[in-house]
């Protein structure tokens, strides 16, 4: 093969490489757009989902407390669907994210299951937007944070699972993205509220207390 069209071949799989790589870190997981809004943002499908979180909320609670009532009580106004106040969005800094998961999609899981805290940040990023990124555990949310109402924000992300050194890109692969409210329950607690996702659970909420 002349040495010329072997340079040009190696030059064109190295962007083709490139382009089709998982792109790292929360804030392109999901790209901006001028003037974008999380509705602009958001897929067909996390809109039907974020439209429906009540519906959700109130079938995990059914599934999740015959067995956990005890749990579900202590838990307080984080599993509380009407217990957010204003301010919703958490400021940047290091958080210990603990995830529940309530309702089971299948016969063998539990329908109430409470992970250990992991390390989560959340940093400012492009167009002095927030991102979040769980940085422990296997289920890793990573994202942005889109301003909603006065007493709720919305979260857009993928799930980077494993050992995954990369992100996905949000809208890739409907099975990884990701769609919650964020809301706050208390002088320093917030949660992100992820409806009908596409793995395990009915609903799945994060608690995000500051690190320090």
């Amino acid at each position: 093969m002349p040495r010329r069209l072997l340079i040009a071949l190696t030059i064109a799989a190295a962007g083709l490489s490139a382009c089709t790589a998982p792109r790292e870190g929360p804030a392109s997981a999901v790209p901006l757009k001028p003037l974008a809004t999380w509705r602009t943002v958001a897929t067909r499908d996390d809109h039907v989902r974020i439209s429906d979180w009540r519906k959700a909320w109130v079938k995990a609670l059914a599934t999740a407390r015959p067995g956990h009532e005890a749990d579900v009580a202590a838990e307080g106004p984080l599993l509380d669907p009407d217990a957010g106040l204003d301010r919703p969005m958490p400021p940047p800094g290091e958080y210990r994210c603990r995830t529940i998961k309530l309702g089971s999609q299948s016969t063998v899981r539990p329908n109430y299951v409470v992970y250990p805290s992991a390390r989560c940040r959340i940093d400012v990023a492009t167009a002095g937007t927030l991102t979040f990124a769980q940085i422990g555990g296997a289920q890793r949310p990573r994202g942005r944070l889109f301003p909603d109402t006065s007493r709720r924000a919305i979260f857009l992300g993928t799930l980077q699972l494993g050992d995954e050194p990369g992100t996905l890109r949000y809208g890739h692969d409907k099975l990884r993205d990701l769609a919650a409210l964020v809301e706050r329950v208390g002088d320093r607690r917030w949660r992100m509220v992820f409806p009908n996702p596409h793995f395990e659970s009915t609903l799945d909420v994060i608690e995000l207390v500051p690190a320090g």
